[in-house]
């Protein structure tokens, strides 16, 4: 397995760096009952007692998603 495809295991606060949300946004992203609710966010892998991770690489693809969504949108509004 080479650097660049090799999986690596994010814990809360880097994953709240490296996306630039709240714990308790990223939690609310998990919580069906929350408005904020995104069926499509990563779901944590639990290691063990009291330790949560997620998928480097499940997270880098939500994040490319989220960015071609939100520029298709912008797309579509601008051919409307």
């Amino acid at each position: 397995m080479t650097a660049e495809n090799s999986v690596r295991f994010l814990r809360i606060k880097e994953l709240t760096q490296l996306i630039g949300m709240a714990k308790s946004t990223i939690y609310d992203r998990l919580d069906p009952k929350s408005k904020r609710y995104d069926p499509t966010f990563p779901v944590p892998i639990k290691l063990g007692a009291g330790v949560t991770v997620w998928a480097s690489n499940e997270i880098e693809a939500w994040m490319k998603a989220c960015m071609e969504a939100a520029r298709g949108g912008v797309q579509q509004a601008i051919n409307r």
